[in-house]
């Protein structure tokens, strides 16, 4: 599952990165990119959320309360690097607009994280990746 959900991120990355030459105007007017990008962002911290919460059941650690405790967790016991913490929580709590706020989303904000954040996927898949290969 682990291995399936890492698959599917390397995905939703290829093609949001696609559509990083996107100029914000052309992301303003047009409906389907909007959507795409939006849809897939959700999709892919869903994975990383489900990746999470795959190794912190098979590492036996605690058990998070919410998303955001996801990323901590794995934090905590060295499988993801701390120094990224806040990107990842931020993540967590972005996925929470996508999917609760989804009639007003700010568009500014949705297109900077295409802009500027796809590298913390990068580094959760980085760090799970390195985690995967010394548990084998």
């Amino acid at each position: 599952m682990i291995q399936e959900r890492l698959s599917k991120l390397e995905g939703y990355l290829s093609e949001l990165r696609d559509l990083e030459s996107t100029t914000f105007q052309e992301y303003q007017i047009n409906k389907f990119i909007r959507k795409f990008v939006e849809r897939t962002l959700h999709t892919a911290i869903e994975a990383c959320l489900d990746i999470g919460r795959r190794i912190i059941a098979l590492a036996n650690l605690r058990q998070p309360e919410d998303n955001k405790a996801v990323f901590t967790i794995l934090a905590e016991a060295d499988i993801l690097p701390s120094v990224y913490l806040n990107n990842f929580q931020a993540m967590a709590g972005f996925r929470n607009v996508l999917v609760h706020e989804y009639a007003g989303l700010d568009d500014v904000a949705v297109f900077g994280v295409l802009k500027k954040h796809l590298g913390d996927f990068d580094i959760f898949i980085k760090a799970i990746t390195a985690y995967l290969a010394q548990s084998i």
